[in-house]
């Protein structure tokens, strides 16, 4: 396997790689438009933590199944102190769109040159159905308040993801 082709992954206990990116504003927000996400500012007023997860493309069965199910759990990870950041290569209007269309009640940030993606090693080489491609690896990390990261999950499924978390987060069911 060529290894120096592998994305460099987090560990628990690794610093979370800071980043800024426009993202959708959140329900009841004034405007349509870009809002900033900046990690670095959802950590510091987060009582416990920041989930962030990346997805391959908004409007597909997975990433939909994925993103309403942190849509249907959104009260209780909130009540536990997290905030939540979805993460895609779409471009904002699209992301905004599936906002929309699914009712989702948090951000969804853009990464259109996967930089982030990259950082935090939801870029690189995948296997589907026996097929090597290069996208987004299906990934969710949580930053605590110090700014370390406390989970990473890599190559997540997107049905009983978010129930997996809640468990590991020890937030009741």
């Amino acid at each position: 396997m060529n290894h120096s082709a592998e994305a460099h992954r987090l560990e628990v206990g690794d610093v979370a790689p800071d980043f800024t990116l426009p993202a959708t504003a959140l329900p009841g927000e004034e405007g349509p438009g870009a809002q900033q996400f900046h990690l670095h500012d959802e950590i510091a007023t987060a009582e416990s933590g920041v989930v962030v997860y990346f997805y391959p493309k908004a409007e597909t069965p997975g990433c939909t199944k994925e993103a309403c199910d942190f849509r249907d759990n959104l009260n209780s990870l909130r009540a536990a102190g997290y905030t939540v950041i979805g993460i895609s290569a779409d471009p904002l209007a699209k992301l905004e769109k599936f906002q929309d269309n699914h009712g989702l009640n948090f951000r969804l940030a853009s990464d259109p040159d996967h930089e982030v993606h990259r950082a935090y090693g939801a870029w690189g080489e995948k296997n589907s159905y026996g097929r090597k491609s290069v996208g987004t690896i299906r990934s969710t990390f949580v930053a605590d308040r110090s700014g370390k990261i406390v989970r990473a999950m890599y190559n997540v499924r997107a049905t009983g993801h978010v129930a997996r978390l809640r468990r590991e987060l020890g937030i009741d069911a």
